[in-house]
């Protein structure tokens, strides 16, 4: 349930305040763990990570991209994709429609994450990004299709496919269509597998939900940075329905390494230069070496039908967004 918007801009459109007796913003920031008043410029240089705790700040979709490749090097597919509202959503406050309006003003974004190619060190890959800023990072029908055409443009390029999530879990307004993507993006990861073409997750704080159940945790490397929240049910859901309070650092990276739930805990900065040393070591076979048909495996056409079911047959390509790297009819 998507469509193009006309115009729209794929970078981040920072707010900006001005007046009398109000500090720049770009000043000091404080550390919501430790408390520590950093400045700004130290604080940038650093990565956005507290030198005194550790701590890692979020970082919006651009950061990351700008953070992970190489310069110049990323190419945005799809900006101009947007949601529609296929329920005529209304909460208490505004309908879901006006939501989606004003989060695209705010945030600069056309959606929660944004998807394309480029090169680390030098290595292509293609990659989706999810950004927290934009309703929690939900993952409504746009990002779902994002994730999905970029592990496609993967399985089309050979090339391999890198997502990093942040979310809150798939979006209540779009309601069994936000669902449906958990479906449609773990039937494109097992084609990506089948064509023996890496995967890598990279999991920020927060990620939870649908996006912990699906493709965030489906990595042939997983990775996560130093203490983000990674749960399927946030601390607070689970408090209220157990009427137990959790034990420090039960929900973190640091705990669901110990369980053998991912593969590492990487700082920020070693983060660019631990994906180049995936990209090496999980080359990708030539093509020649999987010419053989494959016989496919229990359940796949119920995959199959489920990923047909979630991508709106009735829609045109068009209707969806779609181009070269789009939908094939």
């Amino acid at each position: 349930m998507a469509k193009e918007a006309a115009g729209s801009s794929g970078g981040p459109q920072p707010e900006r305040r001005s007046g009398p007796g109000v500090a720049p913003d770009n000043l000091m920031v404080k550390c919501p763990k430790c408390k520590e008043i950093l400045y700004s410029r130290d604080w940038e240089k650093n990565l956005k990570v507290c030198s005194r705790c550790n701590y890692h700040f979020r970082l919006t979709a651009h950061e990351r991209v700008n953070l992970l490749l190489d310069p110049g090097s990323f190419v945005e597919l799809d900006a101009a994709m947007v949601s529609v509202d296929p329920l005529n959503f209304v909460s208490r406050s505004q309908s879901y429609a006006q939501k989606l309006r004003e989060e695209q003003e705010k945030v600069g974004l056309s959606e929660a994450a944004i998807r394309g190619y480029g090169t680390i060190e030098g290595l292509p890959l293609s990659l989706a990004v999810m950004d927290f800023r934009f309703i929690g990072g939900s993952m409504g029908s746009v990002v779902g299709e994002k994730v999905t055409r970029a592990i496609e443009l993967g399985l089309e390029r050979r090339w391999p496919v890198l997502v990093v999530s942040t979310s809150g879990g798939a979006r209540m307004q779009e309601g069994f269509y936000s669902l449906l993507q958990m479906a449609k993006t773990v039937a494109a990861l097992a084609r990506l597998s089948e064509a023996r073409i890496p995967y890598f997750s990279l999991i920020t704080d927060p990620t939870t939900g649908g996006v912990t159940a699906s493709f965030a945790m489906l990595g042939d490397v997983i990775l996560a940075e130093p203490g983000a929240l990674i749960a399927f049910a946030g601390p607070r859901v689970i408090e209220q329905f157990m009427h137990v309070k959790l034990p420090e650092g039960t929900v973190n990276s640091e705990f669901v390494l110990q369980h053998g739930m991912i593969d590492a805990v990487v700082h920020r900065r070693e983060l660019r230069a631990t994906l180049a040393r995936l990209l090496r070591l999980y080359r990708v076979p030539p093509l020649a070496d999987h010419t053989r048909e494959v016989a496919p495996r229990p359940g796949q056409a119920q995959v199959e039908t489920a990923t047909l079911l979630s991508r709106q047959p009735s829609q045109s390509r068009a209707e969806v967004g779609g181009g070269q790297d789009g939908l094939r009819s």
